[in-house]
């Protein structure tokens, strides 16, 4: 009842422009490989996107993104991106981007995911787990591993959660209420359900509200199509805000994109459409990404 009351006192969702410049704005969610074989390529040409890294860049700067993390984008094949690719991409950044390591289920992906990070300490900011497009579930015994050396160095795990890119992802081990058994069992880890669980929107903020530990983003809910982009982005502002008022305020909820899914202008758009003070913005856009990511 407390998320139905809470609606109720806010029925109106204006859209309200950022009255003062932003100091920084932290994309916590972002993709980039180079390669021929991305299979988000298709996505940056459809968003009339340039996908390198110059690209990528310059669209932070002029969007005020100060800082941002890159994850591993999927390759044609089915497989991710190599980490230490990506961590070549962030150092070619000149420090604007900081990794995220994805972690496949297999006890030599786990070991390989821990060296990579134990031995890149002051660069690695979260590790990813694509849930929907992998076999094993949040709660598998192959990631125990991840979950004790995350804990212990006060690292995030994200999740993929929601709806999938591909036709053949598997939505019954994306769906954000698999992570409540995980999140039950490891009280200490820091938990982040990409995009928002879209379009489990509800569940999303019970989870949030119920777990100290876990977080959610913002990343990836539109793509530009579709034939009610406006209609569509004014109904994802009253779902997050919804969930902003369920949860109790805009702690739990991070800024990021999912470069080249969704562009800045749009994603920044949507973060305007929000039915929230100007300082909960201000979380959204950096202050919660600076404390989960520490940055």
């Amino acid at each position: 009842m407390r998320g139905f009351v809470c609606a109720q006192q806010q029925p109106l969702f204006r859209i309200r422009p950022l009255v003062r410049p932003l100091p920084k704005i932290i994309d916590a969610h972002a993709h980039l490989s180079e390669r021929g074989d991305d299979a988000l390529a298709r996505f940056a040409e459809m968003n009339s996107l340039r996908y390198t890294l110059d690209g990528l860049l310059e669209s932070m700067r002029e969007n005020n993104v100060g800082r941002g993390l890159l994850l591993s984008p999927p390759l044609r094949s089915g497989v991710p991106l190599p980490n230490e690719e990506v961590f070549e991409l962030c150092r070619r950044s000149g420090g604007l981007l900081s990794p995220v390591v994805t972690v496949e289920p297999s006890a030599k992906e786990v070991r390989a995911a821990i060296r990579l990070a134990e031995s890149n300490r002051k660069e690695v900011k979260a590790f990813k787990v694509r849930l929907g497009y992998v076999k094993a579930p949040a709660v598998s015994p192959l990631f125990e591993g991840l979950y004790d050396y995350a804990e212990s160095e006060g690292l995030p795990v994200m999740f993929h959660t929601g709806d999938t890119v591909t036709s053949t992802g598997d939505l019954a081990k994306s769906h954000p209420l698999t992570l409540d058994a995980l999140a039950n069992k490891r009280e200490e880890l820091t938990i982040i359900l990409c995009h928002f669980g879209n379009p489990w929107f509800e569940e999303v903020a019970e989870l949030i509200y119920k777990h100290p530990r876990v977080y959610t983003d913002i990343s990836g809910l539109t793509t530009g199509g579709g034939a009610y982009p406006d209609k569509f982005a004014g109904w994802l502002a009253r779902k997050i805000s919804e969930a902003i008022y369920f949860a109790g305020g805009p702690e739990k909820v991070i800024f990021g994109t999912d470069y080249p899914i969704t562009t800045y202008s749009d994603a920044l758009d949507l973060v305007r459409r929000l039915d929230v003070d100007e300082g909960d913005r201000e979380m959204i856009l950096w202050r919660n990404a600076e404390t989960v990511f520490k940055l």
